[in-house]
């Protein structure tokens, strides 16, 4: 029997895998001719072992730079042995900034992207006033530094404005057709929890994002996180920022933040896609809002 006969009677496992990266490397999620990214990454190191039968779909589009701690992906494969055999293969294979945390089967009918309901992404701040021009290599990758005081109370009155349903179109940009209404669950503002003892001041304040919604438009969560520090610089006020978001002009937002700080944390699914502990979120209305931010 030819080997290529031999791969057709392999059978065809539809598989789910929960995934965490470092983006700083990479051009973003999806595959873009010429550049490395984390789909070319995942489908490249799977094709060295195994015979895939689709593409590796994934339930967010991060951007260029952005991180993941809760990625969701999908892939067809002719694969012999369990699945679990198959995600310490693919592990073997992949670069060291790419780790899949945990693969299992996936019922015929989930999308990644499709079936998600709520996406949660953190984005990290570091409020670095008085250091002047700083940089701090073990936190560069990760945190926005800023140099100014920022006024965390009014960042937060400000974030709580985006809860609800609205219309982002100030923040983001849409796929083609699609519309720029999102519902968000959570917005707020919290201090870092570091378990580390502080030697020194340096470098500052660190503060965290966590924002929860049924989709992002492009670079939305990175576009808000840019007006809220207006806010907290005192540069736009609590309702300047409400009428912004009211206005539905895309040159009304702040420069996106740097992407360092952004970390796709969780998606969650309804109950009958629900892959593994812990993926079922709260039961609000249902949505299939894109994924992107």
């Amino acid at each position: 029997m030819t080997e290529r006969h031999a791969s057709a009677d392999l059978p065809v496992r539809y598989v789910a895998g929960l995934i965490s990266y470092d983006g700083t490397d990479y051009h973003g999620f999806q595959v873009q001719a010429g550049v490395p990214t984390i789909q070319g990454a995942l489908e490249t190191a799977l094709v060295a072992f195994a015979q895939p039968e689709s593409r590796v779909s994934g339930a967010g589009r991060t951007d260029a730079g952005v991180h993941a701690r809760g990625q969701v992906v999908a892939v067809r494969v002719r694969w012999r042995h369990t699945v679990a055999a198959l995600q310490n293969a693919w592990n073997a294979h992949l670069p060291p900034a790419i780790h899949l945390r945990r693969l299992v089967e996936a019922p015929e009918g989930f999308h990644p992207r499709f079936c998600a309901r709520w996406r949660t992404y953190r984005y990290t701040v570091i409020q670095a006033a008085g250091w002047g021009p700083v940089r701090a290599p073990l936190t560069d990758r990760y945190a926005w530094l800023v140099a100014q005081p920022l006024d965390w109370a009014a960042m937060q009155e400000a974030a709580q404005r985006l809860l609800g349903e609205h219309n982002f179109a100030t923040f983001g940009q849409p796929a083609q057709g699609e519309s720029t209404v999102r519902r968000v669950a959570q917005a707020e503002w919290r201090p870092a929890e570091s378990s580390l003892p502080r030697l020194d001041p340096y470098p500052g304040e660190t503060w965290v994002l966590t924002i929860r919604a049924n989709g992002f438009l492009r670079q939305m969560v990175r576009s808000l996180v840019g007006t809220l520090v207006m806010v907290g610089r005192g540069e736009l006020s609590v309702a300047a920022f409400e009428e912004r978001l009211a206005a539905r002009e895309r040159s009304l937002a702040a420069p996106p933040a740097p992407p360092q700080g952004l970390v796709l944390e969780q998606v969650d699914y309804p109950d009958q896609w629900a892959l593994w502990s812990g993926a079922v979120g709260p039961p609000p209305e249902e949505s299939h809002a894109g994924g992107m931010a």
